[in-house]
């Protein structure tokens, strides 16, 4: 159970009406969430939420605030990110207290950005307050490390999922297999096949652990172990569903002694 703010003896900014705060939810446990985060689910106005945020945080607003989706999901009927940011300025005009809550961290894969530049220009204050990303959060509670001594010193993180909806060409992809030991690949799963074809044409082997995680840090959170060769087969056996992560590298090893965290543990 969280703590009711007023039993934490930290400061926190007030939040201001006519304000907007851009707000990372983490990628699903409640207990993830920053004191700020907290702090400004229990005085906002409005709650606008995007799809990714687990219901449990939601229910953590105060009593009477308003909860407005607004969310984007690939491939179904989605508002534009510029409808989106102009929603956020109409509130915060209005004199509202205006939470953005979105999954993971606001800054990575999260159009977070879009909408600070779009407050930035209509001159409405704004807060951004970071948020635990699912590809260190998500992948601890799938017992997967993001680094490890004597394993790799590197990681990197990429989205499979272009504007197009196709994996993105803007990165160079058979560079990227060769320069980071360690991959962890945002909403990959459409783009899986091609994902695995550019990995093993940059040099990286067919027998190299990989795995996928759905739903991480939610009761609805699945893990699948498998090969960097065989991922796609395994995505179709397993019916993996969005969103999920695509982790490519040695640390998917350690699993089999670090699958600390039941999911079954945490109640819907």
């Amino acid at each position: 159970m969280i703590a009711a703010m007023d039993d934490i003896p930290t400061a926190l900014p007030e939040f201001r009406p006519g304000a907007v705060w851009l707000v990372g939810a983490g990628p699903g446990d409640p207990g993830l969430l920053t004191l700020l985060a907290l702090h400004a689910l229990r005085h906002a106005d409005v709650v606008v939420t995007d799809a990714l945020v687990d219901p449990r945080i939601l229910a953590l607003a105060r009593p009477g605030a308003v909860i407005e989706p607004l969310g984007k999901r690939g491939g179904r009927p989605s508002p534009t990110q510029a409808e989106i940011s102009a929603r956020l300025v109409e509130l915060a005009g209005r004199g509202l207290r205006v939470l953005r809550l979105k999954g993971g961290d606001p800054f990575l894969f999260g159009r977070g950005v879009d909408e600070a530049l779009a407050l930035g220009e209509a001159k409405i204050p704004y807060r951004v307050v970071p948020g635990v990303t699912a590809g260190i959060g998500g992948l601890a509670y799938a017992g997967i490390p993001a680094t490890a001594g004597g394993t790799n010193s590197a990681v990197a993180f990429a989205t499979g999922h272009g504007p197009s909806g196709e994996l993105p060409d803007d990165v160079d992809w058979r560079a990227l297999a060769r320069g980071a030991p360690v991959l962890v690949v945002y909403m990959g799963l459409a783009t899986l096949g091609r994902l695995r074809d550019e990995l093993l044409a940059g040099g990286r082997s067919a027998d190299e652990p990989a795995a996928l995680v759905s739903r991480a840090a939610t009761p609805r959170q699945r893990v699948v172990e498998t090969t960097l060769g065989a991922i796609v087969e395994a995505a179709a056996l397993s019916k993996f569903e969005a969103p999920a992560l695509v982790v490519v590298g040695p640390v998917v090893a350690l699993r089999g002694r670090m699958d600390w965290w039941d999911p079954q543990e945490q109640s819907e």
